[in-house]
């Protein structure tokens, strides 16, 4: 099936762009399950699951450790990370330095 890419639009040309992403990934997914399909298979025949050879990986993320407090409530803090809450965003609409919450 050959095209002439010349003869198509920006429109149909991006379209083709994500066909064949999709049809890339598609293979790649493919393929990966025959490669952990036979090794599976190998690993059985040594009497072992391919997890207990290459160690199954869980990820953990690591806790994040409060870098801002609320000196009204002092239960309230915050790592830095992901949106801010809202009493610091009130704090800092009036006025407050994100400095004047840091923790020691």
């Amino acid at each position: 099936m050959a095209k002439d890419l010349e003869k198509l639009s920006l429109a149909e040309l991006k379209q083709l762009r994500k066909d064949v992403d999709v049809a890339i990934a598609s293979f790649k997914d493919r393929e990966k399950a025959k490669a952990r399909a036979a090794l599976e298979e190998k690993a059985k025949e040594f009497g072992f699951s391919l997890d207990e050879i290459v160690g199954k990986k869980t990820r953990r993320s690591a806790k994040s450790v409060a870098k801002f407090r609320n000196p009204e409530n002092p239960s309230d803090t915050w790592s830095g990370r992901g949106r801010r809450p809202k009493w610091l965003e009130e704090a800092l609409n009036k006025g407050a330095s994100l400095d004047d919450f840091l923790i020691g």
